[in-house]
């Protein structure tokens, strides 16, 4: 079967819900190549740096973005690409705020010093043990459940390329996720899918072969697991085409997607 633009749904179909588009303020929207640290200073949405003590004792940095809202909201952990905490990491969280979630980016960097300076966070991150960033992670989730202002039976996570594959590594290792969404990252161990709870989205890019090759394999591993698992390959596009803003439709319908599936599995 063409799998151009093609959407696969291991478990139920798709819950009918209102169109829900990336929010777009004075400056623009994700979908185009910007000043990053511009929209960040133009937010309407709440954002701020926290400290938080992980489960070994050292103490990890984020940004945390909250959404105006007088109830709880949901929450979602924003999972940075390779190269650290950047400002788009930012501006994304503060995209989850603006559609009525509180969105926290950790730096998982912070027990190296913090993406902020690294001479070399591609290598940093590249020796970071896995169960140390799972150690973060769930400090991280500590985190958010201890605050007022979160429903803490609606806690999703998201993650981009190397991001991508912690978020659904994770998805592994904390069962009390509600949602996982995989952007353009590889699948952890299949033997290990079958520990996870969270319905997990994917999206990938039609020319990221490095990616897709294997997609086949994890989609019957999750299949075989009784696990849901639903992925689109977005067509035209390439590997990190969310930060990359290209093919602009695409980004849009990619975002459409992943905000369609966070109302179906967390209820905002």
């Amino acid at each position: 079967m063409n799998t151009r633009g093609r959407t696969l749904v291991a478990a139920g179909a798709l819950v009918a819900v209102g169109v829900l588009a990336l929010a777009v303020r004075s400056t623009g929207s994700l979908t185009a190549q910007q000043d990053y640290g511009a929209r960040l200073e133009a937010a309407t949405t709440h954002g701020e740096w926290v400290k938080y003590t992980g489960v070994a004792g050292d103490t990890v940095v984020a940004y945390i973005a909250y959404p105006e809202r007088s109830d709880p909201a949901p929450a979602m952990i924003v999972i940075h690409e390779i190269y650290g905490l950047s400002d788009w990491v930012r501006v994304v969280a503060d995209d989850f705020a603006s559609k009525g979630y509180v969105a926290i980016a950790p730096d998982l960097l912070s027990r190296r010093g913090g993406s902020e300076g690294a001479d070399d966070a591609r290598r940093l991150i590249r020796d970071l043990p896995p169960d140390s960033i799972t150690v973060d992670l769930n400090a991280t989730f500590s985190y958010l459940r201890s605050l007022k202002a979160i429903r803490g039976d609606a806690i999703g996570v998201i993650g981009f390329c190397w991001g991508g594959s912690q978020s659904f590594r994770y998805a592994t290792n904390n069962s009390d996720l509600k949602a996982a969404v995989v952007c353009y990252g590889s699948a952890p161990d299949l033997a290990t899918v079958g520990k996870i709870r969270a319905p997990v989205l994917g999206v990938y890019a039609e020319n990221d072969a490095r990616i897709n090759a294997n997609l086949p394999d994890v989609e019957r591993a999750m299949q075989e697991a009784g696990r849901a698992y639903r992925y689109t390959i977005y067509p035209g596009a390439g590997h990190a085409f969310l930060r990359r803003g290209a093919p602009a439709a695409e980004v849009e319908r990619a975002w459409r997607d992943v905000f369609r599936f966070l109302a179906e599995q967390l209820g905002n």
